[in-house]
């Protein structure tokens, strides 16, 4: 049988989405193929960290995602009395060439949705496609079985290549891996919501207030508000419990109840910030467990590989998300142009290379990542303190940090001089 020289992508987020423009840009045909009949602008708020940043600068995006969001100037912790702990500049502020740049997701989605269909065409993207299956023949391709959702009947394409963006509830991870089971609880429940607030602090700064238990997250994601100086805010308020039994499958649009949280912040008021004035501002908001997957010991199986959520589902913590299945598709492609003449021998590459960086970031998600420094205050002093020097040396917190830049891929220096992660990579 003879398979066609393209490359089938599953999934449309925003890992989906870069991978298609990224091989697109390197001469590779794309065709990608969406479960979901419709795009909608769905989800809250997320950080694109500046090493995201500078893959998309690359596709040429920077300018609309700039435009759309909120530059990053600073990302600062409390405790749960407003005290700060430290702050570290980000982004440009921080030496680096690119911003960290906070965003409505939607308005990611969309910004490569519209490059995807004015570079590659919109008769390249299949909406209501659900992916089910493959049948994969090693060296020669693969032929994807999708469940067409408007008329309920099966659909077949064939390609070089799959790669599945099809996120934490994969079809082709769990046709690699049926016994895995759901996704691994921590405990910890997340509310989110958008707000529009008068800015906090300088209007450019991602706030951290609390400990594990008791966190809320802050941070600006538009200017685009209906008064003058106003800004639309995201938050994450999340409590975590000592069960680790999810009673139903976690959903990012199930709207959540006040009362089963608002409680418990009502003492988030600073003379900076008024958590409950914000939580209760929101027009909605939505409820999330934290969930993620344990790391894997293989993503590419011959002409198929996982990529984004599908092959690396992290806790939120350290705003990492997104930017590594962005990440993804840039080695990728890098990895597949070096490998023109055998496309699997890059996925293979590609596997070496993604693999045990993200493995290292999920492992060191779970130990709260750079948010360590606050579980770290509130044990040392949790009633309160006088000096933060008496509790923690500025020595140790700027180790926190650096050692998950560093872990994450975005330490300066490195960052700043590597060469492109889409160049052809051996």
């Amino acid at each position: 049988m003879s398979f066609p020289d393209e490359i089938l992508i599953a999934g449309s987020g925003p890992a989906g989405l870069t991978t298609a423009l990224s091989l697109h840009e390197a001469g590779f045909k794309v065709r990608v193929f969406e479960a979901v009949p419709e795009i909608k602008p769905l989800g809250v708020g997320l950080n694109l960290l500046p090493h995201a940043v500078r893959e998309l600068d690359e596709l040429g995006l920077l300018a609309p995602l700039a435009a759309a969001g909120v530059a990053c100037h600073e990302l600062a912790y409390f405790t749960k009395r407003g005290e700060r702990i430290w702050g570290e500049p980000r982004g440009l502020a921080a030496g680096y060439q690119w911003p960290q740049i906070s965003l409505y997701r939607g308005a990611l989605q969309f910004t490569l949705l519209n490059a995807v269909k004015t570079r590659i065409g919109a008769d390249r993207l299949h909406l209501g496609r659900q992916l089910t299956g493959f049948d994969a023949t090693p060296g020669h391709g693969v032929r994807a079985r999708f469940l067409n959702r408007a008329t309920g009947h099966e659909e077949t394409a064939d390609g070089r290549l799959l790669i599945a963006c099809d996120g934490i509830h994969s079809a082709a991870r769990k046709i690699f891996y049926p016994t895995e089971g759901p996704p691994r609880w921590n405990g910890a429940v997340m509310w989110r919501g958008v707000a529009e607030c008068d800015p906090v602090l300088d209007g450019h700064t991602m706030i951290m207030a609390g400990h594990t238990r008791v966190k809320f997250v802050c941070y600006p994601i538009s200017s685009q508000a209906t008064r003058p100086g106003a800004q639309q805010l995201n938050f994450i308020a999340e409590l975590r419990y000592d069960t680790t039994e999810l009673s139903e499958r976690e959903d990012w649009s199930r709207a959540g109840n006040l009362a089963d949280f608002l409680p418990q912040f009502e003492s988030f008021r600073f003379p900076w910030l008024d958590a409950p004035a914000m939580i209760r501002a929101a027009p909605a908001v939505w409820v999330y467990p934290m969930v993620d997957r344990d790391p894997l010991p293989r993503w590419t199986h011959g002409p198929v590989t996982l990529l984004g959520d599908a092959a690396h589902a992290m806790y939120p913590i350290g705003s990492n998300g997104a930017s590594q299945g962005i990440l993804d598709a840039r080695v990728l492609t890098g990895c597949l142009r070096h490998h023109r003449a055998d496309p699997e021998a890059g996925l293979t590459r590609y596997d070496a290379i993604r693999r045990p960086a993200t493995t290292q970031i999920i492992l060191s998600n779970r130990q709260q990542g750079p948010e360590a420094c606050m579980q770290l205050v509130e044990d040392r002093a949790p009633n309160g303190f006088q000096k933060l020097d008496d509790v923690v040396s500025r020595a140790e917190l700027d180790a926190i940090a650096a050692k998950y830049k560093q872990l994450a891929g975005f330490a300066i220096q490195e960052l700043n001089t590597r060469p492109s992660l889409a160049s052809p990579t051996a």
